[in-house]
């Protein structure tokens, strides 16, 4: 059986071989060629087969693609456009949304609503010259991104909070420079700037600019004057963002940008405040409005006043107190005396409940035994303070 097996095989092969050299064009046994057409329809058989092949199989296992750079950033949702400042998607909204946003502040869009109106009088002040100031936008980004995101060649002033002991960032972009050096220079309106790139900025221009970042901070210091008192000092000036680190690259913060504009010219400026510098004045950021007091309502404390003052309240007057060991209570028969070490002009003890009150002495009014307190009441040793303490700190754990 194997060797009919064999044979079987071989014959095929045989076949086959004699088939391929018909289709190749190679001599046959009568020694004739076949024509090149042949060995050209043959090998457009063979071609059409290998793209059915591949077509069948990227249906099977799906189309594969190479995707480019803007499909991965997408994907990813990255921008190189505006890093940062718009609406993350993708993975990198899975990566921000540990991001503390900064819409859980309410008071923050009302101190900078109030920084808008205060610099658009100080500015024109300081400008002699019609300026419109608007609140571009909040934002909350990550340090780091928003260092490599600074479009150069801009200003960049450190600031320091003094009473919150922590820094920000003020950003000037070179739009608003060249526009306010024209300006205090006695430029003409309607002109173009002219801008020398590839240069650094003077000193007076420098100078001129850290005016200008002077007034805005002392604007902001009036915005958040009725939350916190602050000042704001500017530490330096740099122009490199890599000298202007003041926090971590991961650490969270808020951006503020504010548009200046000047008839035909302008420009940006930002405010750049970490989570950080913000956390002593984090409690009052998080009030609805100005003056919000948490856990407090003046009305209901008047009512709950009055109806402790109207609550009935039982006593107990102690004339003696002994403590006995169990054995001896034990041992106890009828007709046994206790004695009570107590002398007549001993004080008595008032309580109410397990709590001494006051000390007197007892008496006797009409038909009933009285009591006169010799002794103020005694303070209470959980204070309100104690309640206010234990309520901020239970904000703070339900705070996320």
């Amino acid at each position: 059986m194997a060797n009919k097996e064999q044979i079987d095989q071989d014959a095929l092969a045989a076949e086959w071989g004699l088939a391929l050299e018909a289709e190749s064009g190679a001599p046959s046994a009568n020694g004739e060629s076949a024509p090149a057409a042949t060995t050209d329809e043959a090998a457009a058989q063979w071609a059409a087969m290998a793209d059915d092949s591949n077509g069948m199989q990227g249906a099977k296992g799906g189309a594969e693609r190479v995707l480019n750079q803007e499909e991965i950033d997408s994907l990813l949702g990255f921008s190189l456009a505006d890093v940062t400042l718009n609406d993350n998607s993708g993975i990198r909204a899975i990566i921000d949304s540990a991001m503390v946003s900064y819409e859980r502040l309410p008071m923050l869009e009302i101190v900078f609503d109030r920084l808008v109106r205060l610099m658009t009088t100080s500015l024109r002040n300081f400008t002699s010259d019609n300026v419109e100031v608007s609140l571009d936008r909040i934002t909350s980004v990550r340090f780091g991104d928003y260092l490599n995101s600074i479009p150069l060649p801009a200003i960049l002033a450190v600031f320091k909070a003094e009473e919150w002991e922590n820094f920000g960032l003020a950003t000037v972009n070179s739009t608003l420079i060249y526009s306010i050096i024209d300006v205090l220079l006695g430029g003409r309106r309607g002109a173009t700037s002219v801008r020398v790139e590839g240069r650094p900025y003077t000193t007076i221009e420098t100078n001129l600019v850290k005016r200008m970042i002077e007034v805005v901070l002392a604007d902001a210091e009036l915005a958040f004057k009725p939350l916190s008192p602050v000042k704001f000092n500017i530490d330096r000036l740099e122009t490199n963002p890599r000298f202007a680190a003041i926090s971590r690259p991961a650490n969270a913060a808020i951006l503020v940008r504010l548009r200046i504009d000047m008839e035909d010219r302008g420009g940006n400026i930002e405010l750049l405040l970490p989570y950080a510098t913000i956390e002593p004045i984090r409690a009052v950021l998080l009030q609805m409005f100005m003056g919000e007091k948490f856990g407090r309502d003046p009305i209901w404390e008047g009512h709950l006043a009055t109806e402790i003052g109207q609550a009935q309240v039982s006593v107990d007057a102690v004339l003696y107190e002994q403590r006995l060991p169990l054995r001896r209570m034990m041992s106890l028969e009828v007709g046994d005396t206790l004695m009570l070490e107590l002398k007549p002009e001993a004080m008595v003890t008032v309580r109410c409940g397990d709590v001494t009150l006051t000390e007197g002495r007892m008496g006797r009014v009409g038909d009933r035994v009285a009591v006169r307190v010799g002794k103020p009441l005694r303070k209470p040793r959980t204070t309100f303070a104690m309640f206010e303490k234990a309520d901020e700190s239970t904000n703070r754990m339900e705070t996320p």
